[in-house]
């Protein structure tokens, strides 16, 4: 046994520690070589409990189905004879308990057990991370923020990790819609470290929230080296990048990031990046907005991994790259899944929960709005629309949804509605650019045309100062 480098005990040899000491470091970072220290620490010593909890959380954080095999494959059997994991210590018993959970389907059950642990061990850096994720899975703000602020009392503002801690934190504030005390305290993470991916995606999330385009526009630029390399939240950033050209009407722009960051030839069949890209693309494709050939790869790569029900964001996004692809009636085969998921009853799983209360009414949304039936997409839509975070994401991942209601309004002729939605957008955002331009439309079919020349002024003056700031796109 040895002590980790936050004075935790841990089973395995002081080589396998160290191993496992360097792939947390890798993890908060969001690096690719976590996965390879993390087998080096049970290559060392196969007794690493720690090590091996490691790798499944690894597997299980990818949020598809065909990863849970390699989960289970990395705890080994949970009854094996005789038990290696008899020696085990309390704290790694109950990380295996969390893993296990989760392998099970019980993804909120595996929160809640990673839960207890930082209550008893607050140090636990990985019960933080991945408990913290889980949080973002299920889209649980309050416990996004407060899991974290729970421990931070335990850690020292000079140690070289409490800074990542105050990453995750800013997420969890932003998701609270504490937008000014998110931004200072994500400002401080990053100043702390400037590799901290996590927490510069935090701040991008409040100049996102308050409409401060230009200013997160400028701030990306400026770390731009910081967090466009050696590390895989590098797609999710960039994605925030291109939500802010779209701001400024650069559509083109947006697409070059699409090429060179969220979706090519080289990009594998990764459900979290899939997300970014497929969403881009459904913005785009809202606004009437030509992807090219850009949605059928997409909806090939979702074709290969999908397992429906499993994890209803992931379902939300591939039938919204099946319907961008022309597949319509491959849209409708996710929902009529996910119907057969709901219909088992499956309470255990955290996916089937999720799926009935959230997944399938918004995938039923979208197979309505791909077919044009967008009284359907509002009768679907409007009684869970203060609800729909509960299947996880960020506020602005679940902004799709709302876009899409919107815009579903606005073809199925509902002008009062549609006009109240925008009315709700700029009370909260004055400085959006597209519910300006939403404004402006709507004006002008009420035969308001100088309001609408003043809503259409309106945009196109906050969109010259997104472009001043942004100077040449990303991809240049």
């Amino acid at each position: 046994m040895a002590d980790d480098s936050l004075g935790l005990r841990m089973t395995g040899s002081a080589e396998a520690v160290a191993s496992y000491d360097r792939a947390v470091e890798h993890l908060i970072r969001f690096q690719a070589a976590v996965a390879d220290a993390a087998a080096e620490s049970v290559a060392a010593d196969p007794g690493c409990v720690m090590g091996r909890v490691l790798g499944a959380y690894l597997a299980l954080m990818s949020t598809e189905e065909g990863a849970v095999a390699d989960a289970t494959a990395a705890l080994g059997s949970p009854d094996p004879d005789p038990d290696p994991e008899a020696g085990a210590l309390p704290r790694e018993r109950a990380h295996l308990a969390a893993a296990r959970r989760w392998i099970a389907g019980d993804m909120a059950g595996a929160g809640a057990l990673l839960g207890d642990i930082t209550v008893r061990y607050p140090r636990d850096l990985l019960a933080l991370f991945v408990g913290h994720q889980i949080d973002f899975f299920r889209g649980d703000a309050v416990n996004l923020r407060d899991r974290i602020g729970r421990a931070l009392s335990a850690w020292d503002d000079q140690e070289p990790q409490t800074g990542f801690l105050h990453g995750m934190y800013a997420f969890g504030l932003e998701e609270c819609n504490q937008y000014g005390q998110s931004s200072a305290v994500g400002q401080r993470a990053v100043a702390a470290n400037p590799d901290d991916v996590w927490g510069i995606h935090a701040v991008v999330h409040t100049y996102e929230m308050q409409g401060q385009v230009p200013a997160g526009v400028r701030f990306m630029r400026a770390r731009r080296a910081d967090w466009t390399g050696g590390n895989f939240l590098n797609v999710h950033n960039s994605w925030h990048y291109a939500l802010y050209l779209l701001q400024a009407g650069d559509t083109a722009g947006a697409l070059a990031v699409y090429d060179q960051s969220l979706h090519h030839a080289g990009s594998g069949d990764i459900a979290l990046e899939l997300l970014d890209a497929t969403a881009l693309l459904w913005r785009l494709w809202l606004e009437g907005a030509d992807a090219g050939d850009r949605w059928r790869p997409l909806a090939q790569a979702w074709a290969r991994i999908l397992a429906p029900g499993f994890y209803p964001f992931n379902d939300m996004h591939a039938i919204m790259a099946f319907i961008g692809n022309g597949e319509l009636d491959r849209a409708g085969e996710v929902v009529t899944a996910l119907e057969r998921v709901v219909g088992a009853g499956e309470a255990a799983s955290t996916g089937a929960a999720m799926t009935s209360t959230v997944g399938l009414p918004v995938c039923r949304s979208l197979a309505h709005f791909g077919a044009r039936r967008y009284d359907q997409v509002l009768a679907e839509l409007l009684p869970i629309r203060t609800r729909v975070h509960e299947f996880g994401g960020s506020h602005a991942q679940r902004d799709a949804v709302e876009r899409t209601l919107l815009e579903a309004a606005i073809r199925a002729g509902r002008v009062d509605l549609a006009s109240a939605l925008v009315s709700e957008r700029l009370a909260v955002r004055d400085c959006s650019t597209y519910a300006w331009s939403k404004r402006a439309f709507l004006l002008a079919a009420t035969g308001d045309t100088a309001g609408a020349a003043s809503a259409a002024a309106r945009e196109l003056e906050l969109a010259t100062e997104i472009r001043v700031a942004a100077g040449a796109s990303l991809a240049q």
